[in-house]
């Protein structure tokens, strides 16, 4: 299979397979790119950081309507399923309901220079919206077993050209962005991204999922259903070795976008049914892996502002939200769960084996292997 010449929705634009190019059986219908930008004015951008035998990290930027309406409130709502990790801004959000910056992730340890770029970026490029007050959504997973976490390798420069280099259409996955340096289910993990479709009436809405992958143990491996990880336990240096994290440890974080009209309520909602997603992949939720999830909507655009007041109230001053009835959300609650367990996958069908610091190596997902491993499940002996 020439993957170079193959859609989007079974290659990144580098051309590395995703998991549809390894005939993969997954449910629903995606959008054309099959990420989370296929929700209308989504942008994503990657400052990947790559040096040396140390440095394996980045910075990932995720911007709801763009660069050029950074500013503009969406609903939103969060999620944490276990709370060994870190996203910034979150006590304003659960406030107002609303997210109107960019979403950055990036590693552990980075999560202040990062913190930072948003704040420089802001200032430089809306001076409008710095001189009230900011706070910066940031969130992160551990690259430390690949990664020299600990230097200052990430600096808020990296956190602004992340944020520059945001674009729509299809997405690069696996080793780039703050997936760099991670891992998932002891294979090389990262940026994944998926999206699905959902007909409501005569309108069609769109539900991304943007995942930086780093938890699992091998063995809880399943892919399409089937139990791979407990056939695929040989080469496992991260639980092999007397590397100190248990199997299943690291984190994960899940931004999860639509255009269709909803609640700030049921963006948590939408949050609350990523774990369903993530479990379609096997794994049980470490106590050691940080696992966040946010949740927005681009619809009711205009709405939710909360700036400083410059005039006492009139009988206008009211916001008015449409939104799906809570008895008509179940398929975007599906949609959510599919997209989530599809984004997980493409992290690992396009990562690559990396070796970092200290000569620790990850391996990639090994296709041919996971290949005949789905086969023997479709057509078992005897059939």
């Amino acid at each position: 299979m020439n993957v170079h010449a193959a859609s989007p929705l079974t290659a990144t634009p580098s051309g590395r397979p995703r998991a549809r190019a390894l005939g993969i059986r997954l449910d629903g219908t995606p959008g054309p790119a099959n990420a989370l930008t296929d929700v209308p004015g989504v942008e994503i951008g990657y400052t990947t950081l790559v040096e040396g035998t140390s440095v394996r990290t980045g910075v990932t930027a995720l911007l709801p309507r763009g660069r050029a309406d950074v500013g503009l409130p969406c609903a939103a709502g969060r999620y944490a399923l276990n709370g060994n990790g870190e996203m910034t801004g979150g006590s304003w959000l659960d406030e107002t309901g609303s997210l109107a910056g960019p979403v950055l992730i990036t590693n552990t340890h980075a999560v202040g220079p990062v913190h930072r770029g948003v704040i420089d970026w802001t200032v430089a490029n809306r001076p409008d919206l710095a001189r009230q007050w900011l706070l910066p959504v940031v969130a992160e997973t551990w690259d430390g077993y690949l990664n020299d976490i600990n230097g200052s390798h990430v600096r808020p420069e990296h956190a602004v050209a992340a944020i520059d280099a945001a674009a729509p259409g299809p997405v690069e996955e696996g080793c780039v962005g703050g997936g760099t340096g991670m891992n998932c289910y002891g294979f090389k993990g990262g940026s994944g991204t998926a999206s699905r479709l959902v007909e409501y009436g005569t309108a069609r809405y769109t539900v991304g999922a943007f995942v930086q992958a780093n938890f699992g143990a091998r063995r809880e491996l399943v892919v399409a259903g089937v139990p791979v990880g407990r056939r695929m336990t040989e080469d496992n240096p991260m639980e092999d070795t007397d590397w100190f994290a248990p199997g299943g440890a690291g984190s994960v974080i899940v931004v999860v976008g639509t255009d269709a009209p909803l609640l700030p309520g049921q963006c948590t909602a939408l949050a609350r049914r990523v774990p369903m997603g993530l479990a379609r992949t096997g794994t049980t939720g470490s106590h050691f892996s940080g696992d966040i999830f946010l949740a927005f909507s681009t619809a009711n655009r205009g709405a939710l502002a909360s700036g400083f007041p410059q005039s006492p109230a009139t009988d206008e001053d009211y916001d008015t939200l449409r939104h799906i009835p809570w008895g008509r959300i179940d398929p975007f609650y599906t949609a959510t769960v599919q997209a989530v367990e599809e984004a997980v996958l493409n992290a690992l069908t396009t990562a690559e084996e990396t070796v970092g610091r200290d000569g620790h190596r990850t391996p990639g997902l090994p296709h041919a292997r996971l290949r005949t491993l789905l086969e023997e499940q479709s057509h078992p002996t005897g059939d």
